[in-house]
């Protein structure tokens, strides 16, 4: 079942006393938050009136967040798109997380190893959380351990390293 929004970023804070704030990106999206851009909190619409590049996070500002105490009330807040507004993938070992989530994982003899219960970010690779008996294993994204993703099947095939299972 596809989501009706995408997470795009998260408020992190307030930074300064003009409304603007931090935030984390987890969009692949280059102009995601260029000036005239909208995003949502919750329901609630927020359209970009500028952003720029600040210690590894962007820090923006909305029309709609004039002062620090309107965006310290952002603080947390997940931002989201309306998922038919997502671009397509170019990269067919590119997947939005909410697609691979309940998927069987199985390595390459077909033994199964679990169901992949979320994505969590990380700068280096994507971690998949996989559900292993009463566990949880980190799985790292990468080609040398990833054989392959089936959107149809909904399965993942894994070559895990010695102790990782």
């Amino acid at each position: 079942m596809e989501p009706e929004r995408l997470i795009v970023g998260r408020i992190a804070k307030a930074h300064g006393i003009q409304g603007e704030v931090a935030i984390d990106v987890v969009s692949d999206a280059p102009d995601r938050f260029a000036v005239g851009a909208r995003v949502f909190s919750g329901d609630r619409p927020l359209t970009v009136s500028a952003s720029r590049a600040h210690q590894g996070r962007l820090l923006v500002r909305f029309d709609e967040v004039p002062d620090r105490t309107a965006a310290e009330s952002l603080r947390g807040a997940e931002l989201t798109i309306p998922a038919d507004e997502a671009r397509a993938l170019d990269d067919e070992w590119s997947f939005y997380p909410h697609q691979l989530v309940g998927f069987a994982v199985t390595d390459e003899t077909g033994t199964p190893l679990g169901t992949l219960t979320r994505v969590d970010e990380s700068p280096g690779a994507d971690l998949w959380v996989v559900g292993a008996g009463d566990g949880e294993v980190l799985v790292p994204a990468v080609r040398d351990i990833v054989v392959s993703v089936d959107l149809e099947t909904r399965t993942i095939v894994l070559r895990p390293p010695d102790g990782l299972f």
